[in-house]
């Protein structure tokens, strides 16, 4: 990542920490600040979920750790990583009208985790996030060994969780990612 790049993501990543206090009360940006810059590979991912319009933010801390926990913030599914299946091996196995790609597999590029079920309704206790859209969760290999893959969003001041074809994409659907620093 040149300077450049680095410079302004830190600043959109300070900008949006400032705005958003309610996701991490009691943590100071300067903590976060030192942890991101011993950490280019967490700034490069930060820099993708950015780029593909996640709007990624501190909403935690790992006690364990100490690890600071980004999440996608943006309202909806990031507009970037829609219309994808869910992973590789669907991808493969859809004989046309193939998506560009698979969730997992451009989570996994980007270094990020796809969120969990527990983990999507915990970021909803930040705001009204995916009421106009849907985002993939990982999904228990029981469900996904049956040709299956769960998605949540919120609709009626509710978090529903649903299945779908892992197959099937949507322009409406993406997903949403997690990344500890």
């Amino acid at each position: 990542m040149k300077a450049q790049e680095r410079n302004q993501l830190l600043r959109s990543l300070q900008g949006r920490f400032e705005k958003h206090m309610h996701r991490h009360k009691g943590l100071v940006w300067e903590t976060v600040l030192v942890r991101l810059e011993a950490s280019p590979t967490a700034l490069v991912s930060l820099g993708q979920m950015e780029a593909s319009g996640g709007e990624p933010d501190v909403i935690g801390q790992a006690g364990a750790t100490g690890q600071f926990i980004y999440c996608d913030c943006s309202l909806e599914s990031p507009p970037g990583r829609r219309s994808l299946c869910y992973d590789r091996e669907a991808l493969n196995a859809r004989k046309e009208n193939k998506p560009e790609g698979s969730a997992v597999e451009m989570a996994r590029t980007m270094g990020i985790e796809l969120l969990t079920e527990e983990q999507y309704r915990a970021l909803q206790k930040f705001g009204e996030f995916d009421t106009k859209t849907s985002s993939w969760i990982a999904t228990p290999e029981d469900v996904r060994s049956l040709g299956g893959a769960l998605f949540c969003d919120r609709r009626y001041g509710n978090v529903f969780v649903y299945h779908n074809g892992v197959q099937s994409y949507y322009a409406a659907r993406g997903f949403r990612g997690q990344l500890r620093v």
